[in-house]
């Protein structure tokens, strides 16, 4: 099953996938944008990290696409708790050619619609540095999602330390957002 947004669609990586995924994942560019610890990455890397890749009712790591430009990024939702319906997400647009065109957006709406409306959790959960300000504004004030708290010194990135900005959703949230722009219907 494709999920589908505005201008995305979100599916199943692939093989075909790796080689781009890989430039992405060793781009420092990128990495710096990222949470988590990244290290250099092989080709061979990257084949090890496709085959543990298995259907996992606990992760989802999708890729994104688009009909004209083919794999553009990347988004996941992991550490799904069934029973307190929740989740954990994050996403990776590639090319910098890719931002502020409204990719991100639709790639965080696509998420909510189907964590909310068709997997029936009740909250999305997610963390971004500080100074990544493109991010928190797309997820904060372009999807309805709510700054919750800040963890000091979280982040180690160019002999500094930065701040996580700690962000969430709620199904009430996501409807309430939705009952104010219209997203879907516009």
């Amino acid at each position: 099953m494709n999920i589908k947004g505005k201008k995305v669609i979100l599916k199943a990586i692939e093989r075909e996938d790796l080689s781009l995924l890989n430039k992405w994942s060793n781009d420092p560019e990128i990495n710096y944008m990222l949470g988590g610890w990244h290290f250099p990455s092989s080709s061979q890397d990257q084949e090890k990290w496709y085959n543990n890749l298995s259907f996992n009712n606990n992760n989802q790591r999708l890729a994104i696409y688009t009909e004209d430009l083919g794999l553009i990024g990347m988004v996941n939702l992991v550490d799904i708790n069934w029973k307190d319906r929740r989740a954990f997400t994050g996403m990776l647009l590639g090319d910098k050619d890719m931002r502020g065109k409204g990719y991100g957006k639709d790639t965080i709406m696509a998420v909510n619609r189907y964590a909310f409306e068709e997997l029936g959790l009740m909250r999305l959960d997610g963390s971004m540095i500080s100074y990544n300000e493109a991010s928190l504004k797309v997820y904060i004030d372009k999807c309805g999602w709510i700054k919750e708290g800040v963890k000091k010194n979280a982040y180690f990135r160019k002999n500094e330390w930065w701040d996580e900005i700690i962000v969430g959703i709620t199904r009430d949230d996501y409807f309430n957002f939705l009952s104010q722009n219209n997203y879907w219907h516009d």
